[in-house]
């Protein structure tokens, strides 16, 4: 614990000892900075501000504010959505899409970054081709796959692809953070009689909880938007996750675009909330993992 409590403080440290760096506080920084926020609040404000609107309204005002405050849209898209039963399976696809990455992602960074294994470059490179791929390709040949291990249309099955796919990014993400943790913590306590299992799970672990946690925003988020593979590989109505609620919002060629402005801001409400509590420790995980080689 001394020891841990020893490299806690050094990072302290050195994050209180980093120089300043960017523009500064000049009129350029501010201007650049406004253009951006506005940049990414406006869309949600049109989000906002149309899922209280009826259709007839959004066609006419489609970027200004609502004559009135229609909350009937809401209640009818989560009723025409069933978004009740897909927040639920959303919850089974982010909860096992985030624990199966950081199974996967965490045992094999751990490998890359602590132990002396031959052929590590090789897989690392292997990784980096991985994540540069269109995920797309893997479409067909996943599927008449998942038909012969009778994985179509199950909860489960879908959670296999999305740990597949997340895996490669997270390694190297993982990787990266594990490599900064210094090599004589591992030292010290194989003097001590540890082995690999209490090495991990009781000294780099714990230093590593930060990309730990980025990895899992990231895979979580990734799962909980995701809709390609949803609506490839699930049939079923009842197993939709929550993202494939728009599909419910049209009537033959018109798109009911009220409820799906609806659908949309109850969609991306848990994501802000999520995103405020977590901002902190999702910022400083990926500057960690991103500052070390």
């Amino acid at each position: 614990m001394a020891i841990l409590a020893a490299v806690r403080g050094r990072r302290r440290e050195r994050s209180v000892m980093r120089p300043p760096g960017g523009l500064g506080p000049t009129p350029i920084s501010y201007t650049v900075l406004t253009l951006l926020a506005l940049f990414a609040i406006l869309p949600v404000l049109v989000l906002v501000f149309n899922s209280f609107k009826s259709s007839l309204e959004i066609g006419s005002n489609p970027l200004g504010l609502p004559s009135s405050a229609d909350f009937s849209n809401f209640a009818e898209a989560w009723r025409r959505g069933n978004m009740a039963r897909g927040f639920a399976n959303t919850v089974f696809l982010v909860v096992g899409t985030v624990v199966g990455t950081w199974l996967c992602a965490g045992t094999a960074a751990y490998s890359l970054a602590r132990l002396n294994l031959p052929g590590k470059r090789k897989v690392e490179t292997y990784l980096f081709i991985l994540i540069s791929l269109p995920v797309q390709m893997f479409i067909v040949p996943l599927f008449f796959l998942w038909v012969q291990l009778d994985l179509i249309n199950t909860l489960p099955g879908l959670v296999i692809i999305y740990v597949a796919l997340n895996t490669p990014f997270s390694v190297l993400l993982l990787r990266t953070f594990l490599v900064g943790i210094p090599k004589e913590l591992d030292e010290a306590a194989r003097l001590d009689g540890a082995n690999e299992w209490r090495i991990a799970t009781r000294i780099i672990l714990p230093l590593s909880w930060p990309g730990f946690m980025t990895v899992g925003l990231v895979s979580g988020l990734g799962a909980y938007s995701e809709l390609l593979f949803a609506v490839t590989f699930l049939v079923d109505p009842a197993q939709m996750p929550v993202a494939t609620s728009f599909l419910q919002f049209s009537q033959g060629h018109t798109q009911l675009y009220n409820l799906v402005n609806a659908a949309g801001v109850i969609i991306v409400v848990p994501l802000i909330i999520l995103f405020l509590l977590m901002q902190r420790r999702f910022i400083a995980g990926l500057a960690a993992s991103g500052s070390k080689g």
